[in-house]
């Protein structure tokens, strides 16, 4: 395997253990976008709603949910979710700089409203989650929190997204399908330094010379615009990270293409979930709530809006199988 480090890498690991906690129906909010920037030669792209007016998709109480709903919750009759508006689309702020949009507070949003509550959503930096929850400040967290066996000691989860890493080309490129290790072979990949992704190419790397075929070239780079730059002009073959936030820069500048899926725990499927305090029942209301947005069709809107479709699940689980302690 060769090894290719640019500055240190570190940066862009941050960003991308950040976003791990470490793809269409039509927008309500379409009139009000982003800006996607474009180039010849590049595919279509699609625009986002980031203004402060987001005009969700309503959502309808569902009775029996609600009932799950605990009281020392409900007492106030709003529910409380922290999220991290720091990576769009999961959640960002939109363009006043001061409200959170995005795919996380539309969840939180429509399970709120789901349960007969209503939304208070408070922006938090990830590191401030846990304690946040422990101590009752935030009744749930959804900030795309994968759910592990460790975790599962102190909270409770409800799963609304499947965790998954994406391998993404320059839009005109050759490469059509990257899924197991002989996909990789020979490729020059762009990876955050210390990430559960670069674990997966060390251990494809290491499957494929047992088999004789050529080895990876990892490439790390400190910011998003040199691994940009890097892509583009054909220094790198591939980029391999969460799935969310490159699916969001594909659609909106329309230069790289989705070439292949992996969950984010390979070889272990794993959950990304709205998370609670452990033992106060809440986690079931949320469950219920979830199922509720999926069988009315609420929740496969929504994460189309935000051009996450191929991360959707088909039913929310009560404390999913976690990835084990590292």
């Amino acid at each position: 395997m060769a090894i290719s480090r640019l500055k240190t890498g570190t940066a862009l690991a941050l960003a991308v253990t950040t976003t791990l906690g470490l793809a269409a129906c039509s927008d309500p909010g379409a009139s009000a976008a982003s800006a996607p920037s474009s180039s010849a030669g590049s595919s279509a792209s699609k625009t986002f709603n980031l203004s402060p007016e987001q005009n969700r998709f309503p959502a309808k109480v569902s009775p029996g949910a609600a009932a799950l709903v605990p009281e020392s919750v409900k007492a106030d009759g709003k529910l409380t979710v922290a999220v991290s508006p720091f990576a769009a689309p999961l959640a960002v702020y939109a363009t006043d700089n001061k409200t959170p949009v995005g795919n996380e507070v539309d969840i939180a949003v429509a399970l709120a409203e789901s349960l007969g509550l209503k939304p208070d959503i408070v922006p938090t930096a990830w590191s401030d989650w846990p304690l946040g929850v422990e101590s009752g400040k935030y009744e749930a967290v959804i900030s795309n929190v994968t759910v592990t066996e460790e975790r599962k000691l102190k909270f409770d989860f409800a799963s609304y997204r499947e965790d998954k890493l994406g391998f993404y080309a320059k839009s005109g490129s050759s490469i059509t399908k990257v899924d197991s290790a002989p996909d990789v072979a020979g490729k020059r990949i762009i990876v955050g330094s210390g990430t559960n992704q670069e674990a997966i190419l060390l251990r494809w790397d290491a499957e494929n010379k047992k088999n004789g075929l050529k080895p990876v070239e990892l490439q790390y780079y400190d910011d998003d615009s040199a691994s940009t730059l890097a892509l583009q002009s054909g220094r790198a073959d591939l980029t391999f990270g969460p799935n969310a936030t490159a699916s969001y820069k594909s659609q909106t500048d329309g230069k790289t293409k989705n070439v292949g899926l992996v969950d984010g725990g390979w070889p272990l499927k794993a959950s990304i979930a709205v998370t609670t305090k452990k033992g106060n029942g809440f986690a079931a209301a949320a469950q219920a709530g979830l199922n509720s947005l999926i069988k009315d069709g609420t929740y496969g809107k929504i994460l189309d809006r935000w051009g996450l479709s191929a991360e959707a699940i088909q039913k929310s689980e009560l404390n999913p199988p976690g990835l084990p302690k590292s």
